[in-house]
């Protein structure tokens, strides 16, 4: 079924049929203002599923109490442009040209050709413009530190992408409507990112918990030291 019937559909929901209508008439729009909005959601929500703490403002101007209070930081708009100016573009077109590739082929061998072209292509793209904008993001600035996280994090992020996208596609395909699979998508790749940024969050927490212990073991053994020469 084809994004323009499925708008007209009467048994629609009015709001994913505006959706559609904006996603047929403005295509790379929507998907830019869809994935902004989601990485700077995304973002918020990790902060606080992670128990990050944004330290409170010194100045007493409301907005700022609003956005530490709400855990908005400056990383989550920047998240959004990423979201706006690089993952729905490159999703846009790198999708795009492989879906109009298989055009027209609707057998079962086309369908595994193009899970198969996802996996090995579209997704391993997808992978390094995410992590290497999450390094500049996370403060990286020399090609050394963005291949450092490249290195340490790429294969384990596309083999979750791997043992997810699939499932996500068959799913879709089975149990449910193709003018609900722009949102079943874009909710699956919200849920998948959330849980990941999550988690490296709470790794960095952990992390600097552990190294502020360690200073401060250090820094009673050397009290306590100190002590000990004085009293000889």
């Amino acid at each position: 079924m084809s994004a323009p019937n499925a708008v007209t559909r009467k048994d629609i929901n009015p709001l994913l049929a505006k959706y559609l209508a904006s996603l047929a008439a403005r295509p790379l729009l929507t998907k830019a203002v869809t994935a902004g909005a989601l990485s700077f959601v995304q973002e918020v929500l990790a902060n606080h599923l992670a128990g990050v703490n944004l330290p409170a403002p010194k100045s007493a101007n409301p907005l700022r109490s609003f956005t530490a209070a709400a855990k908005i930081d400056s990383r989550a708009f920047k998240l959004a442009l990423y979201g706006f100016f690089i993952s729905a573009p490159l999703g846009h077109y790198a999708v795009g040209s492989l879906q109009k590739f298989f055009e027209g082929k609707n057998g079962p061998s086309a369908r595994f050709l193009l899970l198969l072209g996802n996996n090995l292509f579209v997704a391993p793209l997808q992978t390094a413009a995410y992590l290497t904008s999450m390094a500049v993001i996370g403060g990286a600035r020399s090609s050394s530190q963005i291949l450092a996280v490249l290195k340490s994090k790429f294969f384990p992020v596309l083999k979750m992408t791997w043992a997810i996208s699939p499932i996500a596609v068959l799913t879709a395909q089975k149990f449910l409507p193709p003018e609900t699979w722009v949102i079943f998508f874009n909710l699956v790749s919200f849920v998948m990112g959330t849980n990941l940024n999550t988690a490296i969050k709470k790794q960095k927490l952990k992390a600097l918990a552990e190294e502020q212990a360690k200073k401060e073991r250090e820094a009673k053994e050397k009290g306590g030291s100190g002590v000990e020469s004085t009293r000889v």
